[in-house]
């Protein structure tokens, strides 16, 4: 397994759908044009899974093959565990970008909270490397290409950023041909409008059992948010920190004097 470790600078290559995802085989093709591309991808569908951690059984990773039949390794383990994993000791030297998707369906405003792509992409921030996740903003995934397409420029320059602190960008690309993206729009995070629904239901012994369903999210299209550029047709980048302080409540929360009497 020692043959697929890059001996030379490399991109880190990921997602939550699984390491048979189309998107994932496009973005690796298209990346491979920048650096040597190791892929390191969930051996199965992990999307909702968020920043999750394996800690109670081992992980494992074994070469496999991709959609195209390029050569890569999947792992038993969630899309961050794989970030983990290479950053950590599995590959002698680190990355220098890492890359999560491409992911069908948008992740845009509270989605991050429940993304496996952008928490792989935050995996690596936590360990000083800069990435970029990436999503199509379609369950059909008609035009991979043209997210592949976008990532790859995208990633171009990233390579070329030179600061201490580690960038991590969220991308969110429209699912139509590349001539017929309007643009692209340097974005905040909107806000979702979640519809699941608690279905339950009984198995064949009588006892209840339970599915998280219901419609769609929907979002705010508000101007400036990256689901208001998608609305538009425009690609969404969006930089995000992991920092969640909220800190216009901090002076607020200091007055209510929590040092006691409790």
């Amino acid at each position: 397994m020692e043959s697929f470790f890059p001996q030379s600078p490399y991109i880190l290559l990921t997602n939550d759908d699984g390491i048979h995802a189309p998107g994932l085989a496009k973005l690796a093709q298209r990346l491979r044009a920048l650096r040597t591309v190791l892929v390191l991808a969930p051996d199965q569908n992990w999307s909702a899974a968020g920043h999750s951690k394996t800690m109670h059984k081992p992980l494992r990773v074994w070469p496999a093959r991709l959609e195209d039949g390029s050569e890569g390794l999947a792992s038993n383990g969630s899309p961050s565990d794989c970030v983990a994993l290479a950053l950590l000791g599995l590959v002698q030297r680190l990355p220098e970008l890492v890359v999560s998707g491409i992911n069908l369906g948008a992740n845009v405003g509270d989605d991050l909270t429940y993304s496996g792509t952008v928490a792989a992409a935050m995996e690596a921030v936590i360990w000083g490397v800069s990435a970029i996740a990436v999503s199509l903003d379609s369950s059909e995934g008609r035009h991979p290409d043209t997210a592949a397409r976008f990532a790859a420029y995208l990633a171009g320059r990233v390579l070329e950023y030179k600061e201490d602190k580690p960038l991590l960008l969220n991308v969110n690309v429209p699912d139509r041909p590349a001539e017929e993206i309007v643009g692209v729009q340097i974005t905040k995070l909107g806000h979702r409008l979640y519809r699941d629904a608690l279905v339950t239901r009984v198995d064949p012994r009588g006892r209840a059992y339970y599915w998280i369903g219901g419609e769609p999210p929907e979002g705010i299209p508000e101007e400036g948010t990256d689901i208001g550029a998608l609305a538009q047709g425009y690609i969404s980048v969006t930089p995000i920190l992991l920092d969640l302080t909220d800190y216009g409540r901090l002076a607020e929360l200091k007055r209510w004097n929590l040092a006691g009497p409790w």
